[in-house]
């Protein structure tokens, strides 16, 4: 019986809908969602375990999660390309993700040309068909994508909405190569628990607070220990400047205690436990322009100075 798998890299501009894809298809949240551009910062892996049905072979499918495409300057967005060229090194499929209901543009340009230069097949994914009010316009649209590169598919879709998945699905198998089941079946994402507490903290942030401050922020797990009935975890939230700050804590502490509510239920839904959250706000000075600290920011790095395994996350 043959099997395909395949890594296969998510690509687009931010707010593109690429992390709404990721958690529809492998049907669990594992990428943080926010209206507010670049909100994924890292590269995540998603896992997708097909079985073997009438018409389709088995297959394992490792998506990934890539930054919004942007140009910047600063040593936090330079940190965010270069997850997403990682991303694209070594992947057997490219699914460039664009929002149907805008016109195409200089940054759509950008993110293809990132795509034809790695040389690797692409399905263009017209994402958010369900908020084209007039459908029959869908049509000519494919055709003016036609144009633009050969595309291996093009193949409307709404995340938000799961419309056309199931079709994108057998689409992407199809394509991938003859290979090994990479990872466990039981296993849907290489990112640590601890990772993941982190960036919901950082999306109750994202949700609560508005102009700088979502981008300004980040947030660092200081303690996590595990029990069988109860996780405690001690993070930081870090931000730039006095006012932000000022913004992040609210008036008498009531800012920083509804994040922390919101995310501490969000992190119990994951880990299955009662969690004990404390939070903490601290000021680094341009923090995104330091390339040693925007370092520290990522997992794999992390990681490594607890000197430990991935903690494997299970479906």
């Amino acid at each position: 019986m043959s099997f395909h798998s395949g890594f296969v890299c998510i690509l687009g501009r931010p707010n593109a809908g690429k992390s709404t894809l990721l958690n529809a298809l492998v049907g669990e949240k594992l990428a943080i969602i926010s209206p507010k551009p670049q909100t994924t910062r890292n590269r995540i892996l998603g896992i997708i375990n097909v079985p073997k049905q009438k018409q389709r072979e088995a297959g394992q499918i490792v998506l990934i999660d890539t930054p919004g495409v942007h140009q910047s300057g600063s040593s936090l967005g330079r940190k965010m390309m270069s997850e997403v060229r990682e991303a694209l090194e070594g992947c057997e499929l490219i699914l460039m993700i664009v929002d149907a209901k805008k016109k195409w543009g200089r940054d759509d340009a950008f993110v293809l040309d990132l795509a034809k230069k790695a040389g690797t097949p692409v399905f263009l994914l017209l994402n958010k068909i369900d908020l084209l009010a007039d459908k029959s316009k869908l049509l000519p649209l494919i055709a003016q994508f036609q144009t633009l590169h050969e595309f291996k598919e093009i193949v409307p879709i709404s995340a938000l909405k799961k419309k056309g998945l199931d079709e994108l699905l057998a689409c992407v198998l199809k394509a991938l190569p003859n290979g090994p089941r990479y990872f466990p079946e039981d296993q849907i994402t290489d990112q640590p628990v601890r990772f993941m507490a982190a960036e919901l903290i950082r999306e109750h942030v994202l949700m609560q607070t508005h102009e700088e401050v979502p981008h300004a922020v980040s947030v660092l797990i200081e303690q996590f220990e595990e029990s069988p009935r109860l996780t405690r975890i001690a993070a930081v939230i870090y931000c730039e400047r006095d006012g932000q700050k000022a913004i992040l804590l609210g008036k008498g502490g009531q800012m920083l205690k509804k994040i922390g509510t919101s995310a501490r239920l969000d992190i119990e839904k994951m880990v299955g436990t009662k969690v004990f959250l404390e939070l903490f706000v601290k000021i680094k000075a341009g923090w995104r322009d330091s390339r040693s600290f925007v370092e520290e920011l990522d997992w794999r790095r992390q990681l490594q100075q607890i000197g430990g395994p991935p903690e494997a996350e299970e479906s």
